[in-house]
């Protein structure tokens, strides 16, 4: 099968085995991809896949199942054989098949296309896992949101405003901003062009921040403590600006604040399963229509993974990259979830 190969950090493209099928996965056949950030600090040999996983890079995947392995009987073959599907990975995504455990499939939303599936899994359940399981969340409390045009942050202001939270997000430049705030966020700011806090203090009446979502670290830390209200919660979930702090503790005293760290991908496979149901029980119902469906900013062709890495390095992208696969991934499958077979 085809698939994306790291070579001296150059992607290209090259025949390579498929994937055995383990107890309890299925095959599927993949239409489509779609990039994260672990994918460029895989690539740049940085991350590593968790032991006994796919050297091949890609965290999430849409198609169609193909085959079931040892473990599922017959039951679940009738139940899932043929049916289009998108998936949270811990690698194997940039490639035709890629092997996936049953309990972490879910099934395509109608009139969703492939290409949106793909876009969905690891940035939407990154964003439910850290704002409502990690930081317990709760209706009208009020977030803030950095890197907020991003994938998860998207996202992250999708489920807040579907909570019925006040939303504040970052992002670079007027585009970005204009984004978050078509996805819904009260207020939306330019991180270029002044210090945030002052604005979102003013537009809160000076009320604190219950929750913040932060990929960028450091030089937000300082402002991030100033916003929170006591008993805030700061969710960590990268550094891209800066992982090493200086903190006055008494001063997470004075607040009872909960500094959080948190990742996805190196999680036990049944604490992975658990979010995936959590998520699908507060949110499923939202999966019927356009309400969470994934903001795309470009389709790639799989062999151009490398010029698509390069996009999302630049910081050009306002929501996700993906990746077409197989033809036919910007189509919607039949309505009865029916996939086709290659």
């Amino acid at each position: 099968m085809r698939a994306i190969v790291v070579r001296d950090t150059d992607l290209v493209v090259s025949d390579v085995a498929e994937p055995d099928l383990r107890p309890g996965e299925v095959m599927i056949d993949v239409y489509a991809t779609a990039l994260n950030r672990a994918d460029l600090s895989q690539a740049a040999g940085h991350y590593p896949p968790p032991a006994g996983e796919s050297e091949i890079l890609g965290l999430e995947a849409a198609g169609v199942v193909t085959a079931v392995g040892p473990g599922l009987g017959p039951e679940q073959e009738a139940a899932w054989l043929g049916r289009s599907v998108c998936t949270l990975l811990t690698g194997g995504g940039y490639a035709e098949r890629v092997a996936a455990p049953l309990g972490m499939l879910l099934p395509l939303p109608e009139g969703w296309t492939y290409l949106e599936g793909a876009a969905l899994p690891e940035a939407t359940l990154t964003a439910y896992l850290n704002l409502f399981m990690e930081a317990r969340l709760q209706p009208e409390e009020r977030v803030l949101v950095h890197g907020g045009a991003s994938g998860v942050g998207l996202a992250a202001i999708r489920l807040a405003k579907l909570a019925r939270c006040t939303v504040y997000a970052t992002a670079g430049g007027a585009d970005k901003v204009a984004a978050c705030h078509a996805r819904g966020a009260d207020l939306a700011l330019d991180r270029h062009t002044q210090p945030f806090e002052d604005d979102i203090r003013r537009h809160g009446g000076g009320a604190g921040i219950d929750v913040i979502l932060d990929m960028v670290g450091e030089p937000y830390f300082a402002a991030n403590l100033d916003l929170l209200a006591t008993g805030g919660r700061l969710v960590f979930i990268s550094a891209l600006g800066g992982r090493e702090l200086n903190v006055d503790i008494r001063s997470l005293m004075a607040k009872r604040v909960h500094l959080i760290g948190s990742t996805l991908r190196g999680r036990p496979l049944a604490e992975k399963m658990r979010i995936l149901r959590s998520f699908s029980e507060a949110f499923g119902e939202h999966l019927a229509g356009d309400a969470l469906k994934p903001v795309i900013h470009a389709v790639h062709d799989l062999a151009r993974a490398g010029e698509a890495h390069e996009s999302m390095r630049r910081n050009e992208n306002i929501g996700k990259i993906v990746l077409s696969v197989r033809d036919g991934a910007d189509e919607a499958p039949a309505a009865s979830g029916a996939g086709r077979r290659q």
